[in-house]
This record gives C-alpha cells, structure tokens and sequence, in this order.
C-alpha cells in the first residue's frame, strides 16, 4: 500500500473470489424478473395461510383481542395489524435470506430458471450476506424500483441489491445427464 506525507493512498483490488468469477455468464433480465416473480408469487403462498392460522389461533382458541390485560395502570393491547405488517417483513427475509443461504444462492425462482446468486468474496454465500440481499431488495424498490432498473446500468449487470450484498448473479450451465453403459 502506497504512503505519502498526508496518508494513505486508495488501493482498488478485487478479491481472489471476483477474480475465479471472471468471464461467468450474466444472468438475463428477464431470468432475473421471472426467478423474482416466481418467488414473490412463493412468499405470499406461504405467508398468506401462516398468517390466516395465526389470526385463527389467537383469537378464535387463545381469544386475545384487541385487549390483551388491562388494570387501572397497565393495559397491553395486541394490535394485530401491526404484528401482521411485520410478520410479513420477517417472512420475506426469511425466505430470501435463509434459502439463499442454505442452497448458496438459490430459490425455487432461481433455480427454475437455472440462474444462481454468487459472492463477490467468499466462495459460499454467508448470511450476513443472504440477509444483507434480502433487506437490500427493499433499496432496490425505492423511487418506483429504480434499483431493478439499474440492471441496465451499472457494469456486470448489478441491481442496487447486489451492489449492498456484493454478489451477482450468474447462469446455471445446463446438467450434462451421465451416458448410460
């Protein structure tokens, strides 16, 4: 590393890993759009009836209502709205974050249409990384989903989300099937 009398010079490199991913095929757009919409479509087919059973359970079985206690000095309330918007945060991280994690950059989405989330610096998709990803994909949704669009942009095809994760996305080569004897 380069010194002068004030400090230290920057020093662009890229990783070990970046280097191995060197000349791997991009991802299309339109893989990328369907593996998301086929995951999107996913999460809510999952979310949708964990949610109905819980509302069911608390307060059809456990009977808590709006009113949870309530004395001349403490009153706890269960607003369930509230509890469902976040739900609906921790579900989509869950899904996002841990599949992606567990299979190094796969979802179902994902792995349909052969496509793979890869690291930029390790050679397995951590899980600060998953999550990191996961929550990145609501940067990606500010101003009109502008962070989708900077597919088309930025240099190896990087949406805003990969850019905070350090990741890309690259083609899957299609299986070769073992030759019978």
């Amino acid at each position: 590393m380069k010194k002068d009398k004030k400090g230290l010079f920057f020093d662009p490199h890229g990783t070990t890993r970046a280097e191995a991913l060197a000349g791997a095929p991009l991802a299309s757009f339109w893989q990328r759009a369907g593996a998301i919409a086929i995951d999107f479509f996913l999460v809510y087919a999952t979310y949708l009836p964990a949610m109905a059973l819980f509302q069911y359970v608390t307060t059809q079985k456990l009977h808590l209502q709006e009113d949870i206690y309530h004395s001349a000095h403490v009153q706890v309330k269960l607003e369930l709205e509230r509890f469902v918007e976040l739900a609906r945060v921790i579900w989509f991280i869950l899904y996002f974050g841990l599949i992606v994690w567990k299979t190094n950059g796969l979802t179902p989405g994902k792995r349909l249409l052969r496509i793979r989330v890869a690291s930029l610096t390790h050679e397995k998709i951590t899980l600060w990384q998953a999550i990191e990803r996961a929550l990145g994909y609501g940067a990606s949704m500010l101003e009109g989903g502008f962070g989708f669009i900077q597919y088309f942009i930025y240099p190896n095809r990087t949406c805003t989300h990969d850019r905070i994760a350090e990741t890309i996305v690259v083609r899957e080569p299609k299986r070769v099937k073992a030759a019978e004897d």
